[in-house]
């Protein structure tokens, strides 16, 4: 992480419109998408003022004004100076031409800002759940205050008005471990808002999820994993993680809700799971949710990547073979959150040609957003197609990464592993200046 402390310090009241500022807080102190951001919004200032700081650091090269007198109030709006791209504005009027190229420059720019945030907070929330994982031995009680603490962030950010998008990042976290845990957390929440769960309810499923695996700290890395070589002892060991994380969890003071999670993740709807063998009719709704997501990603982010699935060849594994093992509800509503295209399928297009599935609308599962393999534009200007919007382009098949013609593969760069997050469709005021 950036070293901020050469970062000047400024009195919270001096702090206007264009600055770029780095709180100290944390991402789970405050309700702004990220740490270090320039403030866009008055709303944005009220709500720095009330967060009980007296100074926090900006970075003026990266403001767009100059720091005002200390004489001056900081309510003034900024003078920004005001000047055209590339020089003095035209006086004549643009071809059709330079304004088709001028609106693909600025969505390419909101696209990449769009997923330049998404991977931010990401990583911002990697960063808090290393830490709690940091704590879990050392001071059990502290690390489930922080486990908390990350979900009330992520639900915060989550439990937005208007519709969310699934968006697949272009970088996961860096360990295995890391990168599960907030899959199955984020899946699992997004899951738990589409059936209109309460705050205490998604409070518990995030709380839940993000430490479903709190056992693995106990057991021998080796077998960590499940393997399908185990020995019956192997096989054992790897399962004594549910018995060892509800031992964890109960240190750490846990309440019934993700402690239930934790002892049941790995239960089936039929009696087929283990370690208690019980039925969807004793689950809490909870370990069915993250059951559900649980097997999902481990489909897609096996620890042996040539094994992995694709998002939609998982989702139709899960279907065609599980629906004895999970409650057959909300395996129905997963898929159609997922969509039949999850983040992170590769497809062919009803007009021949390939892409990859980045984003999908919950709301609007069948219409997701596609980045299309296009051998007129460069690899790195490819804009995301919304199919909502094209109602004559769909999606033909799905594919397996290795099916795809080379150039289309090596265009397109499917991810070794899946990692979702979510953006919404509109924001309030912790939304960041483009």
């Amino acid at each position: 992480m950036q070293d901020r402390t050469s970062d000047p310090l400024i009195d919270v009241n001096q702090l206007t419109v264009g600055m770029f500022i780095h709180l100290d807080l944390g991402w789970m102190s405050h309700p702004f998408p990220l740490s270090s951001f320039k403030i866009a919004s008055s709303d944005q200032l009220l709500i720095l003022r009330r967060l009980g700081l007296t100074q926090v650091r900006w970075s003026p090269a990266k403001s767009d004004l100059t720091l005002q007198s200390p004489g001056d109030s900081g309510t003034g709006a900024p003078a920004v100076e005001a000047s055209t791209e590339g020089g003095m504005a035209s006086s004549t009027e643009p071809t059709p031409e330079e304004i088709a190229r001028e609106a693909h420059r600025r969505a390419l720019a909101a696209q990449r800002e769009a997923m330049r945030l998404c991977e931010a907070q990401y990583g911002e929330a990697a960063d808090g759940f290393r830490g709690v994982m940091d704590l879990v031995q050392a001071d059990p009680h502290q690390a489930r205050t922080q486990a908390e603490s990350l979900t009330a962030a992520l639900l915060d950010k989550m439990l937005v008005e208007g519709d969310l998008n699934m968006r697949l990042l272009n970088e996961a976290a860096g360990d295995r471990s890391t990168a599960h845990a907030l899959n199955v957390c984020i899946i699992a929440l997004l899951l738990g808002r589409a059936f209109g769960l309460g705050r205490d309810e998604m409070m518990d499923l995030g709380v839940g999820s993000l430490l479903h695996d709190i056992g693995k700290l106990e057991v021998a890395a080796r077998l960590r994993h499940r393997d399908e070589s185990f020995t019956a002892a192997e096989t054992q060991a790897y399962q004594q993680h549910v018995i060892k994380g509800v031992a964890i969890a109960q240190a750490m003071g846990l309440p019934p809700g993700p402690l239930l999670i934790v002892a049941q993740h790995h239960e089936h709807a039929d009696g087929s799971g283990f370690p208690q063998r019980i039925n969807m009719d004793r689950m809490s709704t909870g370990a069915r949710i993250v059951a559900l997501v649980n097997r999902f990603d481990g489909l897609c982010n096996p620890l042996i990547t040539s094994k992995a699935m694709t998002p939609h060849e998982a989702l139709s594994l899960m279907f065609a073979q599980g629906r004895n093992r999970f409650d057959a509800t909300m395996l129905n509503a997963f898929i159609r959150m997922m969509g039949v295209y999850p983040p992170g399928s590769t497809v062919q297009l009803t007009d021949d040609r390939y892409a990859l599935v980045v984003s999908v609308n919950s709301a609007r599962p069948l219409k997701p957003r596609v980045m299309v393999h296009d051998v007129k534009v460069a690899k790195e200007e490819a804009l995301i197609l919304n199919l909502e919007e094209m109602p004559d382009l769909g999606i033909r098949r799905s594919l397996k990464p290795q099916f795809l013609p080379r150039n289309a593969l090596d265009y397109l760069s499917p991810r070794a592993r899946i990692a979702y997050f979510f953006d919404a469709a509109s924001t309030g005021p912790g939304e960041l200046a483009a």
